[in-house]
């Protein structure tokens, strides 16, 4: 299974990664791909803990036990504030 993952922001910044394909051998829900990318350490670690981190899923806001499909493409970005 492939998935797109775009990452926004501070956490393109922090984590020196605008996107990537990422292939997983079977289907997961958001959290479990935010636990996936977590194992590769710090930064991943600290950047994906933040429980206010936002989720798009295909362009449309969704929560962490949204179910992942193949091609998908899933959005990473914090909130975002403004005055």
């Amino acid at each position: 299974m492939r998935l797109a993952i775009k990452y926004f922001a501070r956490l393109r910044e922090q984590l020196g990664c605008a996107e990537e394909t990422l292939e997983v051998a079977t289907p997961l829900r958001v959290t479990e791909l935010i636990e996936l990318l977590q194992q590769r350490g710090e930064p991943w670690r600290g950047q994906l803990c933040d429980p206010v981190l936002m989720v798009a899923v295909n362009q449309c806001m969704t929560t962490r036990a949204q179910k992942l499909g193949d091609g998908d493409e899933v959005a990473f970005f914090p909130p975002v504030t403004g005055g």
